[in-house]
Formats: structure tokens, sequence, C-alpha cells
């Protein structure tokens, strides 16, 4: 059965909050057991490299 989940960003603002964007996805819980992680786009992170803001970073599962 695959459950849904959400994906919590781990970037930051450019006063070092957390931006708060995620995204929801599903996943098997019997065959992956263990928290999931991907790398995404979030639109918010700052990217202190350019100076401006969207980068690629880290989602993490949290709690729907």
């Amino acid at each position: 059965m695959r459950d849904k989940i959400k994906m919590v960003s781990t970037g930051k603002t450019k006063a070092g909050k957390k931006t708060g964007t995620f995204r929801t996805t599903t996943k098997n819980k019997k065959k992956t057991t263990e928290k999931l992680a991907l790398k995404s786009y979030d639109p918010r992170a700052y990217n202190p490299e350019t100076g401006k803001n969207g980068m690629h970073v880290l989602f993490e599962e949290g709690k729907i």
C-alpha cells in the first residue's frame, strides 16, 4: 500500500529562517522503511553564490 508523505525543504531564506516549502509524494512503507530524502528545486531558498532566490536543496520526509 502506498501512503502519502510530505517532503519538507531544508532551504533557508536570506534571514536564515526555514522557507516552509513542501511537496507531497507517495511511498511504499513496506519496502522503504527508512526516511526518504530527495534533492529538488526550492524557489524560496536563498543562494549566497548568486545573491538570488531559488536553488536545489534537500527535501526530507516529514509528518503530513
